[in-house]
């Protein structure tokens, strides 16, 4: 065998989401954050055209996204609005070491169908979330209704044909956090086999 395996299998299944609510305050470095990219970058990706785009948001940047995103929030949600939404995207910026937004930067000849682009930007996420975890960092893939709109990508400097497709949230578990177990239904719920 390659690779150890039984260590791989450990962290896909202990992969979780760990909200910022439960980050402390010890900062994760610039490098940390250089090596998630890293990884992602190495996710499939057809044709090779490569469809990521990330933008860090870190320290001073991260009032900036909370400044942002909670006014939007405001100004669109009209009689929809949540104080707890509003608080949430307020708040939760504030609470992360760093918050990656995670876009689809389209290829300008379109040779690769979206669908497929954006699968590539997915698989690039989890191999953050996944590094996330081998690291003991807690990670947060969201994906709020804003940033789907045009005023996401003009924030975040994307073309029209681009989508933004998570805002990443990472930092240190607080001391005291107990790592979430889960469970998955078993592959039979799941799986045909065709043998002959």
């Amino acid at each position: 065998m390659k690779y150890n395996l039984s260590e791989i299998t450990d962290v896909i299944k202990n992969r979780r989401t760990i909200y910022p609510e439960f980050y402390s305050d010890r900062k994760v470095h610039k490098e940390q954050i250089e090596k998630l990219l890293n990884n992602a970058i190495w996710a499939p990706t057809h044709g090779l055209t490569q469809p990521w785009q990330f933008k860090v948001f870190m320290d001073g940047g991260l009032k900036k996204l909370s400044d942002f995103l909670s006014s939007k929030y405001k100004e669109v949600s009209g009689e929809n609005f949540s104080e707890m939404k509003f608080n949430k995207l307020k708040n939760r910026p504030l609470l992360a070491s760093a918050v990656i937004a995670v876009s689809l930067k389209r290829d300008k000849k379109e040779k690769i169908n979206e669908i497929e682009e954006i699968e590539a930007v997915a698989c690039a996420i989890q191999n953050m979330h996944l590094t996330c975890t081998a690291w003991g960092l807690g990670a947060f893939w969201a994906s709020p209704a804003l940033i789907y709109k045009p005023f996401m990508n003009k924030f975040l400097g994307l073309g029209e044909k681009d989508k933004c497709l998570a805002l990443f949230y990472i930092g240190y578990p607080k001391d005291n956090f107990e790592w979430p177990k889960s469970h998955r239904k078993p592959i039979e719920y799941y799986t045909e086999w065709v043998e002959e």
